[in-house]
Order: structure tokens, then C-alpha cells, then sequence
């Protein structure tokens, strides 16, 4: 086994000029298996106006928007459209409490806790998955935000339109320009680490509130109040005829946020607490969303009186006001508001992702510019706006989320029973908890194949027979992501109950992140005790929030009064309490 040297508070990243990842790097890691990066962090910190902001970058994009103003264009009643909207916001809160509990408890990304499920190596069967779905989504939001930026250079720079008749690789000069700006943008804010990204999304996202409240107003006061409609629909369906409308609406608001909710616990494991997570998810979710879409269709439905035809694209909206500061301003709050969404979405997911495949080899920076270089090779600009190349290629990847969330849940909160060996995550020793086999865990593969198989199918085939008129079931692919999830969860713990392979550390205290166990009094930055970043033997300290040694400490007194014992039952619902 390879080691990583202790170097003290400073180490060899930071002596060459850059902030470390902040992870408690100790000196028995294998660092075939981590770095700074994937460490369990030395400080958890975040608060729930920080995972709020998360939320609000993630919704507000021209996507989001999009979305949002869809859902009043159904032929349902406003409120179908909000009972709808607010049940699939609901999923997906609970959802990202349980996908969060297990990084916020270990202090580690999605791909690093997906070990004790997969197995040390199999881990990065879902990591790969998603980072390959973020690269991709990475390159379509920056092309979105370029075409904003267009925008304005064509509005104050009228030259510039003379570079729409120059292209090169099915882009224009113009749009290679704005692309290479907003690249480079992003790459630094990237560059600069999580706690600057963080400082970014606390600002944008109430930024970009504010651009819309002022757009909304705007059109409104042009279009009259009585000329407001919550119902963008020409169309009214009946009630029985709306029922399966509203289904799929939840579906698609679930579907929507998948790919963030599914590997949250990124983000997540920067809470200074769960509770404080669970409390940002809240203001971040429902609350949040249900105001935006309210704010979008207020502005869409203005657009009928004032422009005369129905406007959803904001980008769009703000280009027919044709003022100079209404389009500057718009333009590059949208620009903001992809950046935003860009970053969290799609540029941190696979820079740990991929940083996990050979943390030797890939920190978590070059993981990200992994991602960023490989968008720009995908050229996202040729093959966005063909339906079909994106359901045909993304829709594999993408049917794959849900069967990945569905293990990763029945993994940890009812195989693992909540309880994990940090450490152990992070040894290739093949006498280790999370070798398994050959570093797989087999259940979870065949539970990957197993699930995986018909969920692409029902998320590519129905679209493809009636392509080729044969029969139209295209509806059950908007439930391809539940159908996934709960054929992974279930089929991951029939195999597990058939041959189990995930511990549970019954009766082990020393290292183990227990998350039935709530503490009381958490500090604003938890920190590992100087002595597990020096002691030659430091297994004994895990770095962990929520561990049983971290209940000991001075500034963690003790447990929650008749806090339930760990079980292999109703764990799954104890981390929504």
C-alpha cells in the first residue's frame, strides 16, 4: 500500500501557490484513493443560507425558466399546476435530504461515499456515469449563456453582427467569441475553489431575483394586472382527462433536478450540521421554487398583452423590450444565472467525479477542466437543438440516475444501516470492509445492470416505436427516473438479503460515522482535533462529523436524548425527520 506523506497545515498543493481542498489528509490514506479534495474535510461550514443559495442557483436559468412556464402550458388549471408543482418539489427535497445525510455526516463528495456501496474500485461506476452527464450539460449551458451575450454585443457593438456571417465548426466567430469568454469566466471562478464558488452563488442567486422582480413589474405595469393569467394554456382539459397531466408534471420537475439531487452530497458535506442542510433544502426547494415559478408565469403571461404572442424564453423577452439597459442588464444577469447553475451543476460533479477515478493523478481541479475541455469537444451548439440526438445518446446516461440514487439510498440507510468506517474508505487494503470483491461490491453491480437495462429501454424505445408509427406509450418515459430508482432500490436489497456484503459495525464505536446519532450544539466550523493530523496511528480520530468520537470532543457534547439505535428498519425515514 502507497502512502501520502504528512506535511503539516501547509501541504505540497499549497507551497505551489494553490488553496488545498481542505481535507484531512491522513498520513494512512492510500493516495490511490485520495487527496486533499476527497479527504474528509477538516471544517464543515456551511450554513442553510448557503445550501438556499445552492437551490436558487441551480433554479434560476433560462432552463429553469423554461420549465417552470411549461407547467402553466398543460391545459391544467392554476391549481392542478401548483398542487403538481408542489408535490414534485416536495420528492425532490426529501430526496436530497437522504442523498446529503450520508456526505454531511462523513464530510466526504458523492463519488468517495459511494465506496462503502460499490466497493473502493466500483465507485467509480457512478462517478464516470455522472461526470460523462455533466460534461455534457456542461457545454449546452455555456452555449446558452454565450447566446445571451450575443445579445449585448450586438446591441452595443453593432459591427459585431458582421461576425454571424463567419462560422467555424457550426459556431460563428461571434458565438466563439462569447463562448470563449464565458469559458474562461467560469474556469476561473472554478479555479479559485469552493469557498469563492460558494461566495458567487450567495450572490447571484438573489441578484437574479431581483432582475426578475424588476422584469416582472415592468411588463406588468405595460400589460395591465387584469391582463395577467396564471393559465398559459389555450387548451382546458377536464378533470379526469388532467389527472395523468398533473402526474407527469410532478415527473418532470423530479427529472428536472436529478442530476444536482443526485450526487447533492457534494455540496452537502460543507453543512455545519444536517439539520442545517435539511433547513437550506426547505427555503431552497419548495419555498423557492414555488415563488419563482409564480414569478415566471407572471412574466410570460405579461408577454401576450405587451408583444402580443407568448414569450417563455426569458432571453428572448428581454431582447424584445429593445432598450439598451433592459438588454445589458438582462443579459448579463442570465448570463449570471447559467453561470451559476453551470458551476453547480454541471463543473463540480464531475471535477470529484473524476478526481476520484486517480486522486494521484487528477485533483479536483484538473477534474473539473477534464469536464470543461471535453464540452467544448462535444460541440454542444450542433447537436442541442436536435431532439433526437439528445434522447438517444444523453437519455442512456441519463436514464441510469435513477437506479444509481436507488442504490446508494438502499446501500447506506438500510444495508449499512447508516454507520460507515471512514477510513476505510480510503485503504486498498483487500482485507478491508469496502474491498469486497476484487474492490466490487457484486450486489451493487448487478443491481446497476439489472435496474439499468429496462430503465434505458423505457426511457428510449417507447420514443422510438412511435418514430417508426408503430405504437405511441411515449407517457411512461416521464417516469423513466422512478421506475429506475425503485428498481435499483429494490433489487439492490434483494441481492444484498441473498449475499450480504455491506457491514454494519455492530458494537464498534472507534471511527465510525454513525447517522442515527444527531449531536447537539454544533459549532459554526467543526474541526478534526490537531491530534488526528499528527498521531503516526490516527485511526482512532476520524475526521468525521457525527462519528462517535466527534461526540466526545469538547465542542460536541452528547447525543439526542433517546435517540433510536441504529436499525435496519425506518432508517431511510429517520433521515427525513
Amino acid at each position: 500500500m502507497t502512502t501520502t506523506p504528512l506535511t503539516g497545515p501547509h501541504d505540497l498543493v499549497e507551497a505551489a501557490g494553490h488553496p488545498h481542498g481542505g481535507g484531512n489528509m491522513l498520513p494512512h490514506y492510500d493516495d490511490r484513493l485520495a487527496n486533499e479534495d476527497l479527504a474528509p474535510l477538516r471544517k464543515q461550514k456551511w450554513s442553510s443560507y448557503n445550501i438556499f443559495a445552492f437551490w436558487m442557483s441551480d433554479v434560476h436559468s433560462v432552463g429553469g425558466y423554461v420549465t417552470a412556464g411549461s407547467l402553466f402550458a398543460l391545459g391544467l388549471q392554476s391549481w392542478q399546476v401548483l398542487v403538481a408543482l408542489i408535490a414534485g418539489i416536495v420528492i425532490v427535497q426529501l430526496f436530497a435530504n437522504m442523498v446529503a445525510k450520508p456526505s454531511q455526516k462523513t464530510g466526504v463528495p458523492y463519488p468517495v461515499i459511494n465506496r462503502v456501496v460499490f466497493g473502493i474500485r466500483g465507485a467509480n461506476i457512478p462517478a464516470i456515469i455522472r461526470g460523462l452527464i455533466a460534461i455534457a450539460w456542461y457545454g449546452v449551458q455555456t452555449f446558452l449563456a454565450a447566446e445571451s451575450l450575443n445579445i449585448v454585443f450586438l446591441k452595443f457593438i453593432p459591427g459585431s453582427a458582421a461576425l454571424l456571417d463567419v462560422s467555424f465548426a457550426g459556431l460563428s466567430a461571434l458565438g466563439w467569441i462569447s463562448y470563449a469568454i464565458l469559458w474562461t469566466a467560469q474556469f476561473l471562478l472554478f479555479w479559485n475553489g469552493m469557498e469563492v464558488i460558494r461566495r458567487f452563488i450567495d450572490w447571484a442567486g438573489p441578484a437574479v431575483y431581483l432582475v426578475m422582480i424588476v422584469l416582472a413589474i415592468y411588463l406588468v405595469s405595460q400589460a395591465g394586472i387584469q391582463n395577467i393569467s396564471f393559465t398559459l394554456s389555450t387548451t382546458q382539459l377536464d378533470f379526469w382527462a388532467s389527472i395523468p397531466v398533473m402526474f407527469a408534471a410532478v415527473a418532470l420537475v423530479v427529472s428536472y433536478f436529478s442530476g444536482p439531487m443526485l450526487n447533492f452530497g457534494d455540496f452537502a458535506r460543507y453543512g455545519k450540521s444536517f439539520a442545517a442542510v435539511k433547513k437550506g433544502n426547505f427555503w431552497g426547494l419548495p419555498i423557492n421554487f414555488l415563488f419563482f415559478s409564480l414569478l415566471t408565469v407572471i412574466t410570460a403571461s405579461a408577454t401576450v398583452p405587451v408583444f402580443g404572442s407568448l414569450i417563455t424564453d426569458p432571453i428572448a423577452t428581454v431582447e424584445r423590450i429593445d432598450t439598451p439597459f433592459a438588454i445589458l442588464l438582462g443579459g448579463l444577469t442570465f448570463v449570471t444565472a447559467t453561470v451559476g447553475i453551470n458551476i453547480v451543476a454541471n463543473f463540480i460533479s464531475p471535477a470529484f467525479d473524476f478526481s476520484n477515478v486517480a486522486p494521484k493523478k487528477i485533483s479536483w481541479r484538473a477534474g473539473g477542466m477534464i469536464a470543461a475541455v471535453g464540452s467544448t469537444f462535444l460541440m454542444p451548439w450542433n447537436w442541442y437543438s436536435n431532439a433526437d440526438a439528445i434522447h438517444y445518446s444523453l437519455g442512456v446516461l441519463g436514464a441510469l440516475i435513477g437506479p444509481l440514487f436507488g442504490i446508494l439510498i438502499a446501500g447506506y440507510y438500510i444495508a449499512a444501516r447508516q454507520r460507515v468506517k471512514v477510513d476505510a474508505m480510503f485503504t486498498m487494503d483487500a482485507e478491508g470492509p469496502y474491498w469486497y470483491r476484487n474492490g466490487f461490491n457484486p450486489n451493487a453491480v448487478k443491481a446497476v445492470i439489472a435496474a439499468g437495462v429496462p430503465t434505458v429501454a423505457i426511457a428510449i424505445f417507447p420514443k422510438l416505436f412511435a418514430d417508426l408509427g408503430l405504437f405511441n406509450v411515449a407517457a411512461i418515459s416521464d417516469y423513466s427516473w422512478f421506475i429506475g430508482c425503485g428498481l435499483g432500490y429494490v433489487l439492490f436489497l434483494l441481492f444484498e438479503r441473498l449475499d450480504p456484503r455491506i457491514p454494519t459495525f455492530e458494537g464498534e464505536t472507534e471511527g465510525i460515522s454513525d447517522g442515527t446519532v444527531e449531536t447537539v450544539g454544533a459549532p459554526e466550523e467543526r474541526e478534526v482535533p490537531v491530534l488526528a493530523q499528527s498521531a503516526p496511528d490516527a485511526t482512532a480520530a476520524a475526521p468525521v462529523s457525527g462519528s462517535v468520537l466527534a461526540q466526545t470532543a469538547p465542542d460536541a457534547t452528547s447525543s439526542v436524548p433517546g435517540a433510536r439505535p441504529a436499525s435496519s428498519t425506518g432508517t431511510a425515514r429517520e433521515a427525513l425527520a
